[in-house]
């Protein structure tokens, strides 16, 4: 079944995920991102003319809101889904193009099939099928690998949505996920005082300062827990300093990225409080999210519940304030363990399965 009822056009679900994954959508692209959201705007409005169309005006950080022509007073139904990816890094270490879009195994191959463009695809097909008179929205956003961006852009006008409920078409395997633990990166920067390589006495080694201020943290850093999203984590993704060998470093940073459970006050305030930190930098600030496991939309939806959260964050952190308490879940095709990995794909049955059951939450929805 590549085939999915939309509007007047069928929509072929196989066809659609290989040509978005064909497109290079690397977050920072503003001009590629762009680019899918228009291939994307442009099968839906061939197979659903009604639709109204809102396009940001960001230059940076694109989006795109479609919505069935209903009254706004009557709470909408929204997939929220990203355009972008991350890099395929050492792309000769893939099997496959990772641009190649190869359809082999029963599944399409490449960066950006599981994370996260079948979901997009699977929500394209359930806008595309709804009756015009039922409030069904998609929001299309940019960047959300690099902290949720595009999201941030758009919250304005999502603000001014009545929004009865979100489903964000991430890769879960089909299975709903209730939410998922916030993100705190922050950049940690020491300073030091620059003096020969051979006379390293004369200087401050800011190196070494951060060396200490991360050994400090693998043993003392506040990390908080919570019985549905668990304990924090953290991790030095990036570490620097200095200019060349035989100078001592005046200056060092390490970018961490830390995976929250709270508003993450305790740990930035523990990051600035070392002695040998010169100045910490927030990079990204995302909030947790988490949906009640009773709450009764979430009751019909015709997909097993998972009782664990995701590991990843996504645009749903920026969308939870803005949607008014609306429930909020994580669903969609495709599999946690080859997101931003090597010879990342998406399974065909796993596509056309959320196809087919989006579509059909769409038309269960009353507003």
């Amino acid at each position: 079944m590549a085939d999915v009822t939309a509007g007047d056009v069928p929509l072929d679900v196989i066809a659609l995920v290989r040509e978005l994954v064909r497109r290079p959508t690397i977050s920072g692209d503003a001009a590629a991102q762009r680019d899918a959201l228009g291939v994307v705007t442009d099968v839906l409005r061939e197979r659903a003319p009604h639709l109204e169309v809102t396009t940001g005006r960001d230059p940076d950080h694109p989006w795109t809101l479609l919505r069935t022509p209903t009254d706004p007073a009557r709470p909408q139904l929204l997939f929220a889904c990203h355009v972008d990816t991350v890099p395929a890094a050492d792309p000769g270490e893939w099997q496959r193009d990772p641009f190649g879009a190869d359809l082999d195994e029963g599944r399409v191959w490449g960066r950006g099939g599981s994370d996260m463009k079948a979901g997009l695809v699977a929500a394209v097909a359930a806008l595309g099928a709804a009756d015009p008179q039922t409030p069904v929205a998609l929001l299309l956003t940019s960047d959300e690998e690099i902290g949720s961006q595009g999201a941030a852009a758009a919250a304005a006008a999502v603000a001014e949505q009545r929004i009865g409920a979100v489903v964000v078409p991430e890769a879960t395997g089909n299975q709903v996920v209730l939410g998922h633990r916030g993100a705190l990166w922050l950049a940690v920067r020491t300073a030091g005082r620059a003096a020969h390589g051979s006379t390293p006495e004369r200087g401050h080694n800011a190196v070494l300062d951060l060396v200490a201020v991360l050994g400090r943290a693998a043993r003392n850093l506040p990390l908080g827990t919570d019985p549905f999203l668990g304990t924090e984590t953290w991790n030095p993704g990036q570490v620097s300093g200095g200019t060349v060998p035989n100078v001592v470093p005046d200056r060092a940073e390490a970018v961490i990225d830390m995976r929250t459970v709270g508003d993450g006050r305790a740990l930035l305030d523990w990051w600035r409080g070392q002695p040998e930190v010169a100045d910490v930098v927030v990079r990204v600030d995302l909030p947790p999210v988490g949906t009640p496991a009773d709450d009764p939309w979430v009751a019909t939806l015709p997909a097993p519940v998972l009782s664990v959260p995701a590991t990843y964050f996504t645009d749903a952190s920026v969308l939870r304030p803005v949607v008014r308490g609306a429930p909020i879940v994580v669903w969609g095709p495709g599999t946690p363990a080859v997101m931003h990995a090597v010879d990342e794909y998406v399974e065909l049955a796993e596509l056309e399965q959320a196809a087919a059951v989006f579509a059909e939450v769409a038309v269960r929805w009353r507003g």
